[in-house]
């Protein structure tokens, strides 16, 4: 991977806050690092007060904002004392924490910041980048994920097992980074999440980064070297399915979402190589590379044509899972399912179909889900592909604050998803 920092570029940033606005960008620009929103970065500076007073900020992406696109107005401006004692608690529920952020706001009209505000907090490093790339993607996601980071990056990186994104992830970086961490340590991997590094600029932190994904994708093309690649079977471009055929898919898909939706049709070679994959069924049922891809793809793709038994596995799923101890409907109100729909459909005939509420909604789980083809069959190549059990995909599914989202929504608008096929 190389790295994109110009430094003509970086010199015309008027201040901390363009620099930052800058770098993010970087890292939103390549697709292999973040998707859609994915990711957050932060810098901390002292900014005065209304009574002159110096107060440390920790300006962090905020909710909703596209590292790719980012603004200065992106980014929320959050007292820095108050999330350092909310990362000595006990406990914090998600409205909570949501509420204890905006309280710390310096501008009220700011947006929310990132969940992981409080974790970005108690990095000591005023620049902190964080993303989920691919490649690190595919080698947490193969077997003995771990022992290959470690094999990979020794103790250069502090590497936190898996916990939910929020408040409760950065408890358990409170308490196990200052335990890891020594002068040497440039980054921190997050096992089936993602990755951090830190700097005392802009480029470091950045180019850190860059550099540790670089290591990641050296040590899979080694891999590759050695072990040859996962087979992959040709896939010669065919003609389009039977628009009926389609056509039909796609009112069963609807009648289960309980609105109409939008399907896009992708029959490349690089879809079509992977639904004719023998063990494609093994491999992709195993669910997302990363939690923050489940909100768009759904945990699973649907193999094969069968709707009504998606839709049924699907509700047989949040029926296990929405009492699980500790997650989201434990102790607070009853959860409200998803609709049952899948928004990925793969067919050895017809090869990957996306699915959304809009046409946009079908481009991102597209998206998405290139990429979680390129982490599936890189970890494949090492030997298998492992994503995190299907409780943990369903506690950041359905979590308190996108449960509030959805209640909030309502009935959806009258036109999207009125076109059929794309």
């Amino acid at each position: 991977m190389q790295s994109l920092w110009n430094e003509d570029e970086a010199a015309r940033c008027a201040d901390t806050l363009a620099l930052r606005v800058y770098s993010s960008r970087l890292l939103g620009r390549d697709p292999s690092l973040v998707l859609h929103g994915g990711g957050n970065t932060s810098v901390k500076a002292s900014a005065p007060n209304l009574f002159g007073e110096q107060e440390e900020i920790l300006y962090i992406k905020g909710s909703g904002w596209d590292l790719a696109t980012i603004e200065p107005a992106g980014f929320a401006p959050v007292r820095l004392r108050p999330l350092l004692c909310l990362a000595t608690l006990d406990a914090l529920t998600d409205s909570q924490m949501v509420n204890e952020l905006r309280c710390a706001l310096t501008d009220a009209s700011a947006p929310t910041p990132s969940v992981e505000a409080i974790l970005h907090a108690v990095l000591p490093y005023p620049w902190v980048d964080h993303t989920h790339a691919d490649a690190l993607l595919a080698v947490m996601n193969s077997p003995g994920g771990e022992e290959r980071v470690r094999e990979i990056y020794g103790d250069s990186v502090v590497i936190i097992p898996y916990v939910m994104p929020g408040f409760a992830l950065a408890r358990v970086v409170a308490e196990q980074f200052p335990a890891q961490a020594h002068a040497g340590t440039v980054g921190m991997v997050l096992l089936k999440h993602g990755l951090f590094t830190w700097g005392a600029s802009a480029r470091e932190s950045y180019e850190r980064h860059i550099e540790l994904v670089t290591r990641a994708e050296e040590y899979l093309a080694a891999a590759a070297r050695v072990h040859g690649s996962a087979p992959i079977p040709e896939a010669p471009q065919p003609a389009r399915g039977d628009p009926v055929e389609l056509a039909t898919i796609r009112q069963e898909v609807s009648q289960v979402a309980g609105f109409p939706v939008i399907m896009a049709t992708h029959s490349d070679p690089q879809c079509l190589a992977f639904a004719r994959r023998p063990d494609v069924a093994q491999l992709a049922l195993q669910g997302c590379a990363t939690p923050d891809h489940v909100i768009r793809t759904k945990r699973v793709p649907l193999i094969g044509r069968d709707v009504a038994r998606y839709a049924e596995e699907y509700r047989r799923y949040f029926e296990e899972h929405a009492g699980q101890a500790g997650g989201s409907g434990a102790s607070g109100p009853p959860l409200v399912m998803l609709d049952p729909a899948p928004r990925i459909i793969l067919d050895p005939e017809l090869g990957m179909l996306a699915i959304g509420r809009t046409a946009r909604d079908a481009a991102i789980a597209e998206e998405i889900y290139r990429h979680t083809i390129d982490i599936v069959q890189r970890a494949a190549a090492l030997g298998g592909y492992e994503a995190l059990p299907p409780k943990d995909l369903f506690a950041v599914e359905d979590w308190d604050l996108d449960q509030a989202k959805r209640k909030r929504q309502g009935a959806p608008p009258p036109v999207p998803g009125e076109g059929g096929l794309v």
